[in-house]
């Protein structure tokens, strides 16, 4: 029997920065919630949209997967092991922090916004030799495509943990299936836009649903282009 947890998008923690205006789906910064620290091992998601030609200045990171990934618009990277680039929407980012990483990310344009999603997944080895790595996968409407995985060769980036990522836009009515990569793990389904079917549940924008020992799990779109995000991680930390 398959164990749901929903995070509806009005339930999250809300701190708007003026510069930045950010929603918290587990503990950050001044958003505490005892019973939403993590989801196995995702530990972060937030989904931040920084004004016009503001942004994060240098800071520091250690044993930490962080995955990027633009909603709308650019947002320009820097960090201590040289790289200078611009991710947009389609783009997927991952860095590992490992042993220490400094960065800084801005928006690139001074006439709007960007949005994107920041995701931290705590790693399976510490102190790793820190790493980047952008992508701009090819997406197929009405199938889920796999962005991130632990193995270099595959598909899609790599993180230093036993995670998969996977994302899709599907037409009303679509309907897919998820199995989990792994025994043992979990699956955080997001809705990026759109809504879906799931698990007997409406999940709409912005909603998260976890779900654990579910066999399969089916997923039905119920607007045209609806966009899910599916993270297929390890349930201990």
């Amino acid at each position: 029997m398959s164990k749901t947890i929903l995070h509806g998008a009005n339930s999250r923690g809300h701190a708007d920065h003026g510069w930045l205006n950010s929603y918290h789906t587990f503990s950050f910064a001044d958003y505490h919630n005892d019973e939403r620290v993590h989801f196995g091992v995702l530990r972060v998601l937030n989904d931040d949209t920084v004004a016009a030609g503001r942004g994060f200045g240098t800071h520091s990171h250690n044993n930490m997967e962080i995955i990027s990934i633009p909603l709308e618009g650019d947002l320009e990277h820097s960090d201590n092991m040289g790289n200078k680039t611009v991710i947009r929407k389609g783009d997927i980012q991952v860095m590992s922090a490992g042993t220490g990483v400094s960065h800084s990310e801005y928006n690139k344009h001074t006439d709007k916004e960007v949005k994107f999603l920041q995701i931290w997944v705590f790693p399976k080895t510490k102190n790793v030799v820190p790493r980047y790595d952008q992508i701009r996968p090819e997406f197929v409407q009405n199938e889920l495509k796999q962005i991130i995985s632990p193995d270099p060769s595959d598909e899609g980036t790599w993180i230093h943990q036993d995670a998969w990522f996977s994302m899709g836009v599907f037409d009303e009515e679509s309907e897919t299936e998820y199995k989990n990569k792994k025994d043992g793990n979990g699956a955080y389904l997001f809705v990026l836009n759109g809504s879906f079917e799931v698990e007997n549940q409406i999940i709409q924008t912005r909603d998260g649903m976890g779900i654990q020992d579910a066999k399969t799990i089916k997923i039905v779109a119920k607007d045209p282009e609806s966009r899910i995000l599916i993270m297929d991680i390890p349930m201990k930390l």
